[in-house]
């Protein structure tokens, strides 16, 4: 089933279209271009965050280190635990109480040098052997031999945490070195400090420009968490974090930033600052979620701006087509009232437009054909009268040479030649050719088209005289094309090639009240009209009559065409003509 459409809905239809692609159009570069920004504004904020956040950490945990080193490089200190190193163990006891309170002085002496706003509350000096000679708390194991932190201790400085009942404490570990000791040296024993991390709780937890969802905290070389999660409790030492930055920062040393999943298995944009060589990642994330929702607003206010916009708009369409389609549908039904026969109608359209120029043009055109039919009815009694004397055929028939010339191709050179440039064109023709024939003898009766019937009677006397008459005149004719060519070119005309054919034999006689030459009509006729295009350019060919009566003639060269004419009754031979001295 073919839906059609006005012309008002298909406006309507149109405006609506252009509309909605306008409006996917700006709406998709809007989004595009506002999450890109969002993105990089994302991605510059938490890059901040993260290099900001990591480097304070990196600060605090060395001075925290260089702290506890100033304890670890105690002269006092090195002295105390090179002695302790040397005491048997079962004398140990005894001379560990004994230094106990030099080894207090230097731990106050160390306090009141670097204050006490770095949180310190514990300190464990041990011996190379894992022997504890001094403990500020209390003391559940006597011997940290194979304690991971004492072993880790012997080779480098180190931070750790351990949890507590209230949430973690960092741990400071320092190797100590013999009073004179030299480059490689083994250590003596080691410094462990406890603080307390107000100080690195005061980093991480600061939430200001992250929004709803962000956070910042950091993860161990373990894969655990090691500060307060803002949406999951207790997840110190619990929380296992095992995402992309933290694996690319502890697998390959390397910062990330991205989209990727948390550990709450959901989108973030993170970026992270790795801190290997101090065994943390630190990680500053946003919800993707709360990224994007600056875009998802923007789509919607689109969406709503773009609705509200398509809807005036079709409105509008719907006035302006209807001012459109009126003056047209006018147009039309004056059109079908024409086509009915009534030729009064007018339109009467005077709008300033295209549609007011159509329908002045219609208005003449119905009133040019009024009067072109009130002037065939004044006419077609008359034409009534003569048609029994317009044409009469005669009851005898006559041996003719009937011949034809037809323009080769005319149509296609016509084609683009103006109305007076197309009549100059065939006066050209067939005035050259028409008096070529009468110059020989023959009569023209009509030009058909491009083409011109004309013939020469034969009494039977005379026959072979009038068929040589008849030959000369076509061959002359093919001659006489350099002198058309030449008139053509003078006119600035293109030129052409053409065609002859003659047939002879008997022909009917047909007298007409319009004209003193007689028409002529028959086999013989249609014959010479079906030959003629198997004539070459500017040449002659005659049909097997014509043939059989001038064969004989000296003068002349004859070729029968293989290509043959096929008529309904048998295969009609036809023959090319040509001078013997051309």
């Amino acid at each position: 089933m073919q839906i059609s459409f006005s012309i008002d809905k298909k406006l309507i239809f149109l405006v609506i279209i252009v509309s909605i692609i306008t409006l996917l159009i700006t709406a998709y570069l809007s989004f595009n271009y506002a999450e890109q920004i969002l993105i990089e504004r994302a991605s510059d904020l938490l890059l901040g965050e993260s290099a900001t956040r990591g480097n304070a950490i990196r600060l605090l945990f060395e001075s925290r280190i260089d702290q506890n080193q100033i304890l670890a490089n105690d002269p006092m200190i090195k002295i105390l635990v090179n002695d302790l190193n040397q005491v048997s163990e079962d004398d140990l006891h005894k001379e560990r109480e004994i230094k106990r309170r030099d080894f207090l002085t230097q731990i106050q002496a160390f306090q009141t040098l670097v204050g006490f706003s770095i949180g310190f509350e514990d300190v464990k000096i041990i011996g190379a052997n894992g022997n504890v000679y001094f403990s500020l708390g209390k003391l559940t194991d006597n011997n940290f031999l194979q304690d991971p932190l004492f072993q880790k201790g012997l080779k480098k400085p180190i931070v750790d945490f351990e949890p507590t009942a209230t949430g973690k404490k960092m741990i400071i570990v320092s190797p100590i070195f013999a009073p004179d000791d030299k480059k490689n040296d083994e250590p003596i024993g080691v410094v462990i400090s406890r603080m307390r991390t107000e100080s690195l709780d005061n980093i991480l937890t600061d939430s200001s420009g992250l929004g709803k969802t962000g956070e910042v905290y950091i993860v161990s070389d373990g894969f655990l968490m090691l500060s307060e999660s803002r949406f999951i409790e207790n997840a110190i030492f619990k929380q296992k974090v095992d995402t992309v930055p933290v694996q690319k920062c502890f697998r390959e040393s390397e910062d990330f930033s991205g989209i990727y999943l948390d550990y709450r298995k959901i989108n973030i944009y993170g970026s992270s600052y790795c801190a290997n060589d101090l065994g943390f990642v630190l990680l500053a994330e946003i919800d993707e979620s709360e990224t994007i929702q600056p875009v998802i607003i923007l789509q919607n206010r689109i969406f709503q701006t773009g609705l509200v916009i398509t809807i005036i708009m079709t409105i509008v369409a719907f006035l302006i087509s209807k001012s459109m389609s009126r003056p047209l549908i006018k147009l039309k039904n004056a059109a079908n009232k024409v086509a009915s026969g009534d030729f009064n109608v007018r339109t009467n359209i005077t709008t300033k437009d295209e549609i007011g120029e159509l329908s002045q043009a219609f208005d003449l055109m119905t009133e040019k054909l009024q009067k072109s039919l009130i002037e065939i009815k004044e006419k077609e009694d008359v034409i009534k009268q003569q048609e029994d004397i317009l044409l009469q055929f005669s009851d005898h028939s006559e041996q003719y040479c009937v011949c034809m010339v037809d323009i080769m191709n005319s149509t296609k050179i016509t084609l683009n030649l103006s109305e007076s440039q197309t009549s100059e064109f065939y006066k050209i023709f067939l005035n050259s050719i028409a008096s070529t024939v009468r110059n020989f003898g023959g009569i023209v009766i009509k030009n058909i088209g491009d083409a011109l019937l004309f013939y020469f009677p034969v009494i039977h006397s005379e026959e072979e005289s009038t068929l040589k008459k008849c030959l000369d005149c076509c061959l002359a004719l093919g001659e006489l094309h350099d002198d058309i060519v030449k008139k053509l070119e003078n006119h600035k005309l293109p030129i052409f090639d053409y065609r002859t054919s003659s047939t002879y034999g008997i022909v009917r006689i047909a007298k007409t009240s319009t004209s003193s030459i007689n028409d002529i009509f028959g086999n013989t006729v249609n014959r010479c009209a079906k030959i003629n295009r198997l004539a070459p350019a500017n040449g002659l060919v005659i049909g097997e009559e014509f043939y059989k009566s001038a064969k004989n003639f000296d003068d002349y060269i004859f070729k029968k065409i293989e290509n043959t004419f096929s008529s309904s009754e048998s295969d009609y031979p036809v023959y090319r003509v040509s001078r013997k001295n051309r």
